[in-house]
């Protein structure tokens, strides 16, 4: 653990179960950047119908100044007509290529629209002359093309129907707030600042040439700069002279916006019960101590269309069980074994 008061990040979400397995995952290697279209281009999820649930917290490493990406690609515009992409015979044109990235799962489409989209483009290639061979060879007339082919199209447009059916549902404002007022950790966001002063015993390391202050030592030392701070001291300045945090003190003590239970809890107390502009006290935490500025805060407006999304969501999961029950389907006992009634 470093400097940072015990930050967490949050892991990504999944997006649903693969059905197409990408035959040549293990014959062609790409750099790790474009690790997603390989996963992205040659899967199709179902997304839809899984539970969106919150991801789960794990440790991550303090704050540090992040390197800048790549500039996305900016590409002159086309009519919808005309063709970007020509495989032999096949052809996709920009509407259709705009398409295919539409399908793609929600975190990689903008990597795909922007500073990825020749490498995707390359692979749609890959695709339509691998199909082509398949052609070629009859695959396409195999009976387990037929069938994974079928199913294929009512995955499609079982998605798509899940998707109308989450847009067009309605949520009641009361009921988001209701919501959002019951999970009020998974939403309040707060954005902070923070010095942090190394007291004897902390996991920090302490830099070269700097005397280990004891408890005493490193309380007097906060307590003094947050006297400068009160006299109108520059918060960041006094951050990047003062800070012991290494991860954060670059950025002028800057650890941008985090949600409740990404800190340890001293610091979160402490952090989460300041207004806008106030510097606490020095916080004791086991890497010393803190002194915090609150810079601004995320509530209920900011969160609302997560919220609202949430809520579409498990009602559009709603009416599809309601529809499953309607549909009364019947699973061969013999081959999959009694089934659990449904809910």
């Amino acid at each position: 653990m470093g400097a940072a008061p015990a930050r967490c990040g949050t892991a990504g979400r999944g997006w649903g179960w693969h059905v197409v397995d990408w035959v040549l995952d293990r014959a062609v290697r790409y750099d790790r950047k474009m690790t997603f279209f390989r996963t992205a281009l040659f899967f199709l999820p179902a997304a839809c119908l899984l539970a969106q649930a919150p991801a789960p917290v794990s440790p991550a490493q303090p704050q540090v100044p992040s390197t800048p990406s790549k500039a996305a690609v900016s590409s002159p515009a086309v009519p919808g007509n005309h063709v970007v992409i020509t495989v032999g015979d096949a052809k996709i044109t920009a509407a259709q290529f705009e398409q295919i990235i539409d399908a793609l799962p929600d975190q990689y489409r903008s990597m795909a629209r922007g500073p990825g989209k020749k490498e995707f483009a390359e692979n749609v290639v890959k695709v339509l002359v691998l199909a082509q061979e398949g052609k070629r060879r009859k695959i396409d007339q195999s009976p387990d093309y037929l069938a994974q082919s079928e199913f294929q199209s009512e995955n499609l447009l079982a998605s798509k129907a899940f998707a109308q059916i989450s847009d067009t549902v309605k949520v009641d404002d009361a009921e988001v707030r209701k919501y959002y007022d019951a999970h009020l950790k998974d939403y309040e966001q707060i954005h902070a600042r923070h010095i942090l002063i190394r007291a004897a015993g902390s996991p920090v390391p302490l830099d070269a040439g700097k005397k280990e202050l004891s408890d005493q030592e490193a309380l007097a030392k906060a307590q003094e700069i947050r006297k400068k701070l009160v006299d109108g001291a520059d918060f960041a300045e006094l951050a990047k002279t003062e800070s012991d945090d290494s991860g954060s003190k670059a950025n002028g003590g800057d650890l941008n916006f985090f949600h409740r239970g990404q800190m340890v809890p001293p610091f979160e107390e402490a952090a989460f019960a300041l207004k806008i502009g106030e510097i606490s006290q020095p916080v004791k935490t086991p890497f010393g101590y803190h002194i915090i500025r609150l810079e601004g805060k995320k509530g209920y407006e900011e969160a609302k269309p997560e919220v609202e999304k949430k809520l579409k969501t498990e009602l559009a999961q709603k009416s599809l069980l309601d529809m499953e029950k309607a549909a009364n389907p019947v699973l061969d006992p013999d081959f999959f074994g009694p089934a659990p009634p449904l809910k």
